[in-house]
């Protein structure tokens, strides 16, 4: 049984308590067409954006400055949810201070204090990334300046769910009473940090947007990286020497102590820390004791980003335990009796006082292990659609099988393995995407999780969709340890090669958005979205028999007869007619029977000689459908309620002799369903003829069979009007 765990992220929304010096594109198709051509990643006569120095020599060759005409310097900006008590006003950094600098004297963790803004999550992740000069200086290009060709514009980068996107800002900074207001610098003429806030808020749609969140999420989004947490009950006894190693590869590192009872406000303890709260690790370290040969502690140092507010214990700045270690370990530390956000801690406390560290790792390399290993990726972008593709997680079987599912193939086993066992090593991340974005209209982070199955080697290689009673008969073998409300959620696993399916999921079902799925492998792997083939068994009526008529067959052909008159032919009113009434008188049906669209539909499908009428023949071999699509209806209407469940639409599919990829039943689903995602007997054949009928034009254009057709404006419109 899947396991849901509700978060309280140790990354509160309350603001920083320092003393403040006052109080307080064009062109494209919309709908459905829009939603294939975006999801096939295609893009249709999209206007190409200029990049950053287009834009910036432009502005300096007119001596004007920039004014960002899509995060303006407004409220629009600032808050979603509500306005603030007090007016702020959009100042550029020289109408803020003489001799502003973007970085003075390198970019560094102490060029970061947190202002009135809940998110310390994302400056504890900034003060993480000063660390590592490469990756900083990727995120903030450092060809930036308030002197040489400043034109109000600069420029971050950051990774979005697969790609680097270059998020472009006009200088203006919310203010009031000539102070930031938001993230600042300890130097007050250093504007790197705030102008990186900005962008980062731009990309969120706002700064309120910015409000509480988990560190990690920042750490990805400046590195593309895959984070690993671990909690301080259960961290493996090499935790020590898996922070120390993280940290010289460049991971980016923070930790937090959870509130008990969620609050409002962070929690300031008796020693200083503060629960409820960001922390960045900026350094692991083993000292020498002064007084013993052999002699040493273990300290960890972190960060506040505050700016203030420091542990006060053992290893604090100013605390006894300093004159054990001689000078020369005290430099090598860096030691400083100054209050500005960092402090030491014993290892030992800090397993005591905190209660979850994670770690973003460029490459999910083994920390444990001396050897860096090359890793390979592959990344799958899908969605959870509502009624269709959006199962919920094993404890609602009837549906976790309609989740999409993604085909894992290990095929080496890795170099050393652990107590000889052949098998692979790999992590598995799945991040549901834009939810941060989308706050403003309501919406919250899923609680998301995943688990694998082991395919059986009969089934290897076999690209179908698996089916209701495979997960019904299968136990996973692997999962993430709980569901959980993060933007991501990754584990490490080591299972033996072979075949595996990932089936990633929210915790409950029909709740509908988009995700990324990350696989990272030491060896060599692959991962895919298992795509049906997409073919209809008898999408071709087939000719009537030759032979002797039968009794049944003279009484259909008199029935017909009555209702046709002497053409022999029907029309779309007189089918519905024939129709219903034959309908009526299946009283477990529960239906009001077709409609005249429908019944026009059918006509389309069976209609050979192009009359808009049906003859004997063709509307024999339509009754006959009928009955057998009713079959598959009756069977699937198990509560006999006339309707049939939206998930349970792809067996029926299925049974009717169509195979379909999942872009087609997120298609019949929006097309066919009601607001309760349910499709009545209607619906059913409407869509089942319109299936058969579309197949059977495709057949007939695609001549040679390489499941390709090219037609004009004149056959296109001919195909889908008639349809």
């Amino acid at each position: 049984m899947a396991t849901k765990t509700p978060v309280t992220v140790a990354t509160r929304t309350t603001a920083s308590p320092m003393p403040q010096k006052s109080a307080c594109p064009s062109g494209t198709p919309g709908g459905i067409y829009s939603a294939i051509l975006n999801r096939n990643h295609t893009i249709i006569d999209a206007k190409r954006l200029k990049s950053f120095y287009e834009l910036r020599d432009k502005y300096v060759k007119k001596k004007v400055l920039f004014e960002d005409p899509t995060f303006k310097a407004d409220d629009s900006s600032l808050f979603y949810s509500g306005t603030y008590p007090i007016k702020f006003e959009w100042k550029r950094p020289p109408e803020i201070c003489e001799n502003p600098q973007f970085i003075v004297g390198g970019a560094n963790r102490t060029d970061i204090c947190q202002g009135d803004l809940g998110d310390c999550w994302l400056l504890a992740a900034i003060a993480c990334l000063t660390l590592n000069e490469k990756l900083l200086y990727r995120v903030i290009p450092p060809d930036q300046s308030f002197t040489e060709n400043y034109a109000g514009i600069f420029h971050f980068q950051f990774w979005r769910y697969g790609d680097w996107v270059d998020v472009v800002v006009d200088d203006r900074i919310p203010t009031f009473n000539n102070q930031l207001v938001f993230t600042k610098s300890a130097e007050r003429n250093e504007f790197w940090s705030a102008l990186l806030e900005k962008a980062y808020a731009k990309l969120h749609g706002s700064y309120e947007a910015l409000k509480g969140g988990n560190t990690t999420e920042a750490m990805e989004d400046f590195t593309g990286g895959v984070t690993e947490f671990f909690e301080m009950k259960e961290a493996p006894k090499e935790l020590f020497k898996i922070m120390s190693k993280a940290l010289e590869r460049g991971s980016l590192m923070g930790c937090s102590i959870d509130s008990l009872v969620p609050v409002r406000f962070e929690t300031r303890t008796v020693t200083g820390l503060v629960k409820g709260h960001a922390y960045s690790v900026t350094a692991v370290e083993e000292a020498k004791l002064a007084q013993q040969k052999e002699g040493k502690v273990r300290l960890v140092r972190l960060r506040n980003p505050w700016g203030q507010v420091e542990w006060n214990g053992p290893w604090s700045d100013n605390s006894k335990e300093w004159v054990t270690i001689p000078k020369s370990e005290k430099d090598k530390l860096q030691h400083q009796s100054v209050e500005d956000g960092e402090f030491w801690m014993s290892f030992e406390d800090f397993k005591k006082n905190f209660t979850k560290i994670e770690i973003c790792n460029l490459t999910p390399d083994a920390l444990e292990d001396d050897k860096l290993h090359k890793w390979t990726v592959s990344v799958n972008e899908g969605r959870w659609v509502r009624g269709c593709s959006a199962g919920g997680c094993r404890n609602y079987a009837d549906t976790f099988w309609t989740n999409p599912q993604y085909r894992l193939r290990l095929m080496e086993e890795d170099d050393d393995p652990d107590d000889n066992e052949v098998a692979c090593t790999f992590v598995v991340a799945l991040m549901q995407k834009n939810r941060r974005k989308e706050r403003k209209m309501g919406a919250n982070l899923f609680t998301i999780g995943f688990a694998i199955y082991e395919v059986p080697k009969e089934m290897h290689g076999n690209k179908q969709h698996m089916s209701k009673d495979f997960f019904l008969y299968n136990a996973s073998k692997a999962r993430c340890k709980s569901y959980i409300n993060l933007r991501e959620v990754s584990q490490r696993f080591r299972l033996c090669p072979g075949e595996y399916v990932i089936v990633p999921s929210t915790y409950e079902p029909h709740q509908e958005g988009e995700f990324i799925l990350r696989v990272f492998s030491e060896k060599r792997s692959t991962s895919e979205e298992i795509e049906n083939r997409i073919e209809a068994d008898h999408p071709v009526p087939a000719p009537a028999s030759a032979g002797e008529e039968t009794e049944e067959d003279r009484q259909f052909r008199t029935i017909f007869q009555q209702i046709a008159g002497d053409d022999m032919e029907i029309t779309a009113n007189e089918l519905k007619n024939v129709l219903n009434r034959v309908v009526a008188k299946h009283k477990e049906m529960k239906t009001e029977g077709f409609s005249l669209e429908s019944c026009r539909s059918m006509i389309a499908l069976m209609d050979t000689d192009g009359t808009g009428r049906l003859n004997l023949q063709e509307f024999q071999h339509l009754w006959n459908k009928i009955k057998q699509w009713q079959g598959i209806f009756k069977h699937y209407d198990a509560d006999h309620s006339g309707t049939i469940n939206s998930y349970e639409m792809r067996n029926a599919v299925n049974d009717a002799g169509f195979r379909l990829n999942n872009q087609l039943y997120d298609i019949i689903t929006m097309r066919y369903a009601n607001e309760n995602m349910n499709m009545d007997f209607d619906s059913f054949i409407c869509c089942l003829v319109r299936l058969e009928g579309m197949f059977r034009a495709f057949h007939a254009f695609d001549k040679d069979g390489d499941g390709i057709i090219k037609l004009s404006v004149l056959e296109w419109l001919q195909l889908t009007m008639y349809a």
